[in-house]
């Protein structure tokens, strides 16, 4: 679990921005669902588990966004 969130976070940011879409951002979604077990939130769990819908609208769109200007995806703070 650990392992795949830094291998996530340590990507340059064109593969992060190839994750990004439309399909493949259900790899940022998992990295969400990771990091919020991980640090035991649970508020943040039911929104990354909800994350995954948005995903294939909107969510990576500002995903894209988000990784263009602070390298990581739109979600809470590091």
């Amino acid at each position: 679990m650990d392992a795949y969130n830094k291998w996530m976070e340590g990507n340059p940011k064109w593969l992060k921005i190839v994750l990004c879409l439309w399909v493949l951002d259900i790899t940022w979604a998992i990295w969400r669902i990771l990091k919020a077990v991980a640090s035991k939130n649970w508020l943040q769990l039911v929104l990354a588990i909800l994350w995954i819908i948005a995903a294939g609208t909107v969510g990576w769109i500002l995903d894209i966004i988000w990784i263009l200007v602070f390298n990581y995806p739109f979600w809470f703070k590091k």
